[in-house]
């Protein structure tokens, strides 16, 4: 295994972390693992279209109390790009396993996007393992209370993206474009603040392979749906839960766990765009430091 080093920037001021780079395999997929700091772990899941570095600018925060742990999710960034594999159940399987690999025994874990259900499932799966969970910005399938949310349809790029092969061979030549709408647009419109931030994930989608892999959550939607219903079918979240909304999502993920969850906290950030940690790090590190210290002591 080898690692690097690179760093990631601090807001606020000229200050950067360092963060170690290295590469594991968990059950035969290479993993691209960014990991930063000592403490208690926490795990966090990017979503499309996105890397680790969507976290940079939270993980100097974090990584003053916690070991973080920000992995490339399979198909994404310099992971592996399998050809299958991309549904929630698998995903966490893929978290799971790395936790493993790292040898972590108890970790809070933090979703956003595509990266919500994996870790939704994981919390589900192993309450031993998962000792505080956050969710941001993402649905749980089909699950009631996003009704508001879905009024005028889903999003116009999920049915874009899950026919297969087609939105790798219209958007291939340009993948930069493509991808910086969805930076502008998930930032209202301020767009990403570090240019090392914004090229390192721009890269890692290009080309047609690297296209049809980002794609792949998009088009194991159904089977994503019935792993979230099978898993509340006999169990519910008894993991303490935060659920983090801003723009467009809102509380509508709030409503969708409140009748699971046992422990369910709920927080919009006013004037945010949905990829959160590059939008407002501050206000998501102010919410995510009272959740993720509250079983400290434990």
């Amino acid at each position: 295994m080898t690692a690097t080093t690179t760093t990631v920037p601090v807001p606020g001021g000229s200050d950067r972390v360092d963060v170690t780079l290295r590469r594991l395999t968990v059950d035969g997929v290479g993993l691209n693992v960014a990991t930063a700091g000592r403490g208690p772990a926490v795990l966090l899941l990017h979503g499309f279209p996105h890397t680790w570095r969507l976290w940079s600018p939270v993980i100097g925060g974090l990584a003053r109390r916690h070991r973080v742990i920000a992995p490339d999710l399979r198909g994404y960034g310099d992971s592996a790009r399998p050809a299958d594999g991309y549904d929630a159940g698998t995903l966490a399987a893929d978290a799971e396993g790395l936790l493993t690999a790292l040898g972590v025994t108890s970790a809070a874990v933090v979703g956003i996007d595509v990266g919500t259900p994996p870790a939704f499932l994981l919390a589900m799966r192993r309450t031993d393992l998962v000792r505080r969970l956050v969710l941001m910005e993402s649905l749980l399938g089909r699950l009631p209370g996003a009704e508001d949310f879905l009024a005028d349809g889903p999003p116009w790029w999920f049915g874009f993206h899950a026919e297969d092969g087609l939105a790798e061979s219209v958007l291939t030549g340009h993948e930069e474009r493509y991808v910086q709408w969805f930076l502008d647009r998930g930032t209202l419109g301020r767009g990403v603040r570090y240019d090392d931030v914004r090229d390192g994930i721009v890269r890692t989608y290009s080309g047609e392979a690297a296209l049809r892999s980002a794609f792949g959550p998009y088009r194991s939607l159904a089977a994503t749906a019935r792993q979230i219903e099978t898993a509340l079918e006999s169990a519910r979240l008894t993991v303490p839960t935060l659920a983090i909304g801003a723009h467009p999502v809102g509380r509508a993920l709030e409503r969708q766990l409140r009748p699971y969850a046992d422990h369910l906290t709920g927080h919009v950030i006013p004037d945010c765009g949905h990829i959160i940690p590059l939008d407002r790090p501050d206000a998501l590190l102010a919410l995510l430091a009272p959740h993720l210290d509250g079983d400290r002591d434990m």
